[in-house]
Parts: C-alpha cells; structure tokens; sequence
C-alpha cells in the first residue's frame, strides 16, 4: 500500500509540474475553472463554501489535537508522533512549495471564498490527502478498513474538487497537493515501519 501511494504521488506530481511549462495545460486548466463557475448550483456552493472553511489549516489542526489524544488515551505514541510529523511535514511542503512556484491563482472573478498565498500546489488538497493517507496505514489492521478507506479518499476528493469550484485552484494545484502528501507521507511510513524493526 505505501509504494503504491509513493508511485501514484510521483506520477501525479511530474503531470502537475509540467502544467506549469505548459501553455497547453494552463489553458485546459483555465476551462476548467470557467466551466465549473458556469455550472454552479446554490446548494453546491454551501456546502463547497463549508468544505473550504473545514480543509483550513485551523480546523485540521483542531482535528490532530483531537486524534492524537485519542491515541494517547491507549498509550499509543508511535501513532502520535507519526499523525504529528506528518501533518506538521505536509503543511511545512505545502507552504514552502507556494512560496518557490508563486504562481498566480485563478482570476478574482471565479472566487466564492477569500484566498492566501499562491495558488500551487493547492494547501487545502495537500491536508485533505495527508488525513486521508494517515487514516488509510494507520487503520491498516482494522476490521473497517475498506469503509475508512473509502471515507478517506471520499474526503480527499471532496476537498478537491471543492478548491475548484470556489474557483481559487487551478485543477493541476489540487493535483500536486495530493501528490506531495502522496509522497510524503508514503516515505514517512515506510522510514517509521523501518525505525520501528530495527
């Protein structure tokens, strides 16, 4: 499951980094966000509106405390240090990336919520799928396993698509959030798992 999560990062992130060289894809990724803009529905935008202000940093932060003093109330520690590392990690890549790419985010006219920052790679998609990864290894053993890995990736997906639709993202940034915590947190699971052996 790691190598898994580690290739697919890797094959996502080379796609999103090419987006920036490429007039082609910045124009696709521009259709994209004017075309959702048209399609938006009252309802839809609520709830993306909702999911905008759930995937911020504040609330994933919340989310963590809450999680690791659950693990801590079982004495759980390794858990603890590797949810913490790694959203800790994920949030320090997501920031560090936006301020080396700085590439400006879609035009003002598409946003439904306010935006900071640059716009790759998206932080709220790099959060969403550092939660997710972390729920899908953790809960490896578990006997919901393919439910929590469904309501992982669900979240993840939802938070996404969501970036696009506020029209803050360009669908490339969400993919390179997703690849980078992909990535990362793939490596910090298999650095633990080896720490852990030795």
């Amino acid at each position: 499951m790691p190598r898994t999560l580690l290739f697919v990062g890797f094959f996502a992130l080379i796609i999103s980094v090419l987006s920036l060289y490429s007039s082609h894809l910045n124009l696709l990724d521009l259709s994209i966000v004017e075309w959702m803009s048209q399609h938006r529905i009252a309802v839809f935008n609520q709830i993306a509106i909702g999911l905008s202000a759930l995937g911020g940093m504040p609330f994933v932060l919340f989310f963590t405390t809450l999680w690791c003093l659950h693990f801590a109330w079982y004495k759980k520690y390794t858990e603890i240090v590797f949810i913490s590392i790694g959203i800790f990690g994920s949030i320090g890549l997501a920031w560090l990336l936006k301020f080396t790419f700085t590439r400006p985010r879609p035009p003002e006219m598409y946003h439904l919520v306010a935006s900071y920052g640059s716009s790759f790679p998206s932080a709220h998609s790099c959060y969403a799928a550092s939660l997710a990864c972390l729920m899908i290894l953790i809960y490896r053993q578990h006997a919901q396993h393919r439910l929590i890995t469904i309501l992982a990736l669900l979240w993840m997906l939802c938070m996404g698509v969501s970036r696009v639709y506020v029209g803050v993202h360009f669908p490339t940034d969400v993919l390179s959030g997703w690849s980078i915590s992909l990535i990362w947190i793939a490596l910090l699971y298999l650095i633990t798992i080896k720490f852990s052996k030795a």
